[in-house]
């Protein structure tokens, strides 16, 4: 559990954008590696990474969403007056992940922030390698333009 902690607990903090819920959802993943050590053979990050993407898409459909993605509003023009800090940057990212569809928010999570390959990625979430690079590009898509509303 140790050596898996850190990786578990930023994995669920990526997902669900809260420290107590990511908390609640490390604790649920080592619960179910517990009952279920003796069918984990060898490393046990892949079924950590799968496990910890199920738990908290659970809990993020259990939940109200507290953003949304607005598709059909026009962009705003940028402004290069206000720059950004980078814990606006962080926020607005934590925001917009939030908003995101589950497999396109896990799809992210796992390949952009964890730094998990593509194949990696499909693996755990049970799709193919294709799957993963769509969800990636239309969760950019959506992310960029939830920061640019924002800003």
């Amino acid at each position: 559990m140790a050596a898996h902690e850190r990786m578990v607990l930023g994995t669920a903090y990526r997902l669900l954008g809260s420290v107590e819920d990511a908390q609640d959802a490390a604790q649920e993943v080592f619960l179910r590696l517990f009952k279920n050590l003796g069918a984990v053979e060898g490393d046990p990050k892949a079924w950590l990474y799968r496990v910890t993407v199920n738990v908290c898409n659970d809990h993020h459909r259990r939940r109200k969403p507290a953003y949304e993605l607005d598709q059909n509003r026009a962009d705003p023009r940028p402004n290069p007056e206000r720059a950004l800090t980078l814990d606006e940057r962080k926020r607005l990212l934590m925001e917009g992940l939030g908003a995101l569809p589950e497999r396109e928010r896990s799809a992210v999570v796992l390949r952009d922030i964890e730094g998990l390959s593509t194949a990696e990625a499909a693996a755990i979430l049970g799709v193919e390698e294709v799957t993963v690079r769509s969800h990636i590009s239309s969760a950019r898509v959506k992310l960029a333009k939830y920061v640019r509303s924002r800003r």
